[in-house]
């Protein structure tokens, strides 16, 4: 049964839970892994963290702000924990955000020091973002760090890995944990501060309201520089028993199921886009050992539920709903109450309220607080805390009697059509019921006569906008919710983590209008 959740149980730092961890689940237990195949029990991942944090130490200061820029990996996992160890803060670099964002990001945090692996740069062709990164911090290689590793920094390690939290760097629940920029899905990334206080909260929120197992395998292809990939890929299984498989990319669509039927894989997480192709790719028992697939990031389509469930039967396809300020996790459905259509229910110890929204009924504005909600967003002025604890989700949704989660939409995703508020998700979802495999987004711009009228992005070159007028006519959905004006291309750009990426499809809507006028 899945326990009762307790806050003061995360009032602990991080190292402090995963050496607490270690001692409830045995220090040799294998709890990391990557496509290296290596496993790493606690007592290694805890070693190798004091060995790597000393040298890392060397050339950086308590407090300071360390960027991250590697993928979902051990080596990724060990320099979040090692920075841990010596008190310093992992601010991790989202190397698909491009130059622009890149800088902004070590700028706002102070970055003065990235860390990253040749290897990464070499695979990923990444010396364009180290060329940017040089003009404004120092960039260092972990193999070089671990070519200096010497006798003493492994004699070190023996002895801090045998008492970690005589060894660990004195800090408090309340001090930073880590530093994400948000997707920027609707306009330049954000800066959140994350205590450690709210990570350890979530993993104990998440593992109070689904059952988890410690003989699981949890698959990651997310990256950790997403909070999704960092908590739920990292943080949640280390630290509730479950060994963490990390594979550094979610797009090797056709190397991931088999390798998820390789490592015994428990769980997958990943987003709708990501788990359609994982389902289509898959032979036929690839998937099905899975326990669950947890979704998030972005809505799950009704074509992927059928998808999976007629591939590979019983396995439940769970979404889930978060934010970055959120830890991130808010609301998740679980394996034996899997509502579709919502995004599960609220964790343990969350507050929400509602808001109304004008023209929109049937809910409101989501407005939530917390133990796991953030300590606030990084400005130039300093930490910008949620007033009363309470973080503006910009969503709105419904809320069931017993606490289940449906999305209505963003609010920054609505638009005014003649008066009346219109649902580009809703909009979007026609586009999806009509052509279910292909991908589509819908924006809205001005218009002079409407206000505002709707465009559709998509990626299947016959859409005409007569089958989503009579899918509209056929559901009772309002005309003035269907697109007429439809951009075909050859595909919708989306962030790294595979949401769609509506400041790149606004660009390529107002140049096509640009050309059409």
């Amino acid at each position: 049964m899945p326990r009762s959740f307790d806050a003061s149980q995360a009032q602990t730092t991080i190292f402090e839970a995963l050496a607490d961890a270690r001692q409830t689940y045995g220090a040799k237990k294998p709890i990391l892994e990557d496509q290296e195949r290596n496993p790493l029990s606690y007592t290694d991942l805890i070693r190798a963290a004091f060995a790597l944090g000393r040298k890392i130490a060397a050339f950086t200061k308590a407090g300071e702000n360390v960027g991250v820029m590697l993928p979902s990996s051990s080596a990724g996992v060990v320099t979040f924990f090692a920075l841990h160890a010596f008190g310093r803060v992992p601010t991790m670099l989202n190397f698909t955000a491009g130059i622009r964002n890149l800088r902004a990001a070590c700028e706002l945090a102070g970055v003065k020091r990235v860390l990253t692996a040749h290897r990464f740069i070499e695979q990923g062709k990444l010396h364009d973002l180290v060329d940017a990164l040089e003009t404004l911090t120092t960039v260092t290689y972990l193999e070089d760090v671990r070519e200096t590793v010497g006798l003493p920094d492994k004699l070190f390690a023996a002895t801090a890995g045998a008492l970690p939290k005589q060894f660990a760097a004195r800090t408090k629940p309340s001090a930073p944990g880590v530093i994400l920029f948000t997707s920027g899905s609707f306009g330049a990334p954000r800066g959140v501060v994350l205590t450690q206080a709210n990570l350890v909260a979530n993993v104990r929120q998440i593992a109070a309201h689904i059952d988890l197992d410690p003989n699981w395998v949890m698959f990651n292809p997310l990256p950790i520089f997403h909070c999704f990939g960092l908590t739920g890929g990292v943080l949640l299984p280390i630290l509730t028993g479950m060994k963490a498989f990390q594979y550094p990319s979610p797009l090797h669509i056709k190397q991931i199921p088999p390798l998820v039927k390789d490592t015994g894989a428990s769980i997958l997480l990943a987003t709708d886009t990501f788990v359609n192709q994982y389902a289509r790719a898959a032979e036929p028992g690839e998937l099905s050992g899975l326990e669950f697939v947890v979704c998030g990031a972005e809505k799950v389509r009704d074509e992927t539920h059928n998808l999976v469930a007629e591939r590979f039967g019983n396995v439940p396809l769970l979404e889930g709903y978060g934010a970055t300020e959120a830890s991130p996790v808010i609301a998740v459905n679980t394996p034996v109450d899997n509502r579709r259509g919502t995004v599960g229910g609220l964790l343990p110890g969350m507050e929400v309220r509602l808001e109304p929204v004008e023209g929109i009924p049937g809910g409101g504005k989501l407005y939530v607080r917390g133990p796991n909600v953030m300590a606030g967003y990084l400005t130039a002025a300093g930490l910008e805390p949620p007033e009363g604890g309470w973080h503006d989700t910009g969503d709105v949704v419904s809320i069931s009697d017993d606490d289940w989660v449906k999305i209505l939409g963003r609010v920054k995703r609505f638009a005014k059509v003649g008066g009346e508020m219109v649902s580009l998700t809703a909009a979007e979802d026609l586009a999806a019921s009509v052509w279910p495999d292909g991908r589509h987004a819908v924006v809205a711009v001005p218009d002079s006569k409407k206000g505002e009228r709707l465009v559709l992005v998509t990626d299947r070159r016959d859409a005409d906008a007569a089958p989503l007028i009579v899918h509209a006519q056929s559901i009772g959905a309002p005309e003035i919710a269907v697109p007429r004006k439809i951009i075909r291309v050859a595909e919708i750009p989306l962030l790294g983590t595979g949401k769609t990426d509506y400041v790149a499809l606004q660009r390529i809507v107002d140049a096509e209008l640009r050309r059409a006028a």
